[in-house]
């Protein structure tokens, strides 16, 4: 995440809603947290979420949503409904 960035507050409120426990990054802040996330991203935008070999970079909510509804064995293990927002 990065502080003031109007996607991670969008992402974080819905995860929040979701009950998702999240490992909040913030990746202006620590140079090391930006080149990881360079790593398993390729890219250097935010909000960027990991959870195992599942990865979602630069999204809106909706986004994130439809590229988890390819993975419906994650969407079950982070514990999201299929009625969001």
């Amino acid at each position: 995440m990065k502080l003031g960035c109007p996607w991670c507050r969008e992402a974080l409120s819905f995860f929040n809603s979701q009950g998702v426990d999240l490992d909040l990054r913030d990746v202006d802040a620590d140079t090391k947290d930006m080149e990881a996330m360079i790593s398993i991203s390729g890219q250097s935008k935010v909000p960027t979420f990991e959870y195992d070999d599942f990865v979602v970079a630069d999204f809106s909510v909706d986004e994130f949503l439809a590229e988890l509804n390819e993975f419906p064995e994650v969407r079950h293990n982070l514990g999201i409904g299929d009625s969001e927002n």
